[in-house]
């Protein structure tokens, strides 16, 4: 049981991932130095000062950078290897007391998945609300996505079997809202 709950503490940390790439470290870091969270040792540094620094400077910046129409393309792109490896990291950092052959798996597949797919929704979403809107959307769209990244990580850290089946509905939504898009487009062709 005691793995279950870190397999989903790690895939809803992920799936912030997907919509922000740093909120998730700076939540760890906070949690991690105050007591909140217990880090898998060779991630032991993510809960110092200097990593938090570095996370809140990087968060903020990301937010920010959202904001601005043109950055926020070049943003995805980076963003999507960015938070693919971001998942995995987060994942392997909090899963504790397993092998490292399982848990890097576990990371792997479960966090950079999960990263992976929030992302490339998230990216879906952004360009659809591009062409409905002509870009007038995109901040309404970036306060949700952070927002979404700041919820699921608070969750995940607080409730973590919450957060981490949320995160898998999500992503199960997220699939079925891709594939009824994709579905029209392929008959039409």
């Amino acid at each position: 049981m005691e793995y279950l709950v870190y397999a989903l503490l790690g895939i809803g940390l992920a799936a912030a991932c997907g919509f922000r790439v740093f909120v998730p470290f700076l939540a760890i870091s906070i949690a991690a130095m105050t007591g909140q969270l217990k880090l898998a040792p060779d991630f032991a540094w993510l809960g110092s000062w200097p990593a938090l620094v570095v996370f809140a400077v990087a968060t903020v910046a990301e937010i920010v950078a959202y904001y601005v129409p043109w950055l926020d393309h070049v943003l995805d792109v980076a963003a999507t290897p960015a938070a693919i490896i971001a998942g995995i990291v987060v994942t392997a950092s909090v899963v504790t007391g397993m092998s490292p052959v399982l848990r890097w798996s576990l990371a792997a597949i479960a966090g950079g998945g999960v990263a992976a797919a929030v992302q490339l929704a998230t990216v879906a979403l952004r360009r659809a609300t591009t062409y409905a809107t002509a870009g007038f959307a995109h901040p309404l769209a970036a306060t949700a996505e952070t927002g979404g990244s700041v919820g699921m990580s608070v969750l995940s850290v607080l409730i973590p079997l919450v957060a981490g089946i949320l995160a898998l509905l999500l992503i199960v939504v997220a699939a079925r809202w891709l594939s009824r898009r994709r579905a029209p487009s392929r008959s039409r062709a």
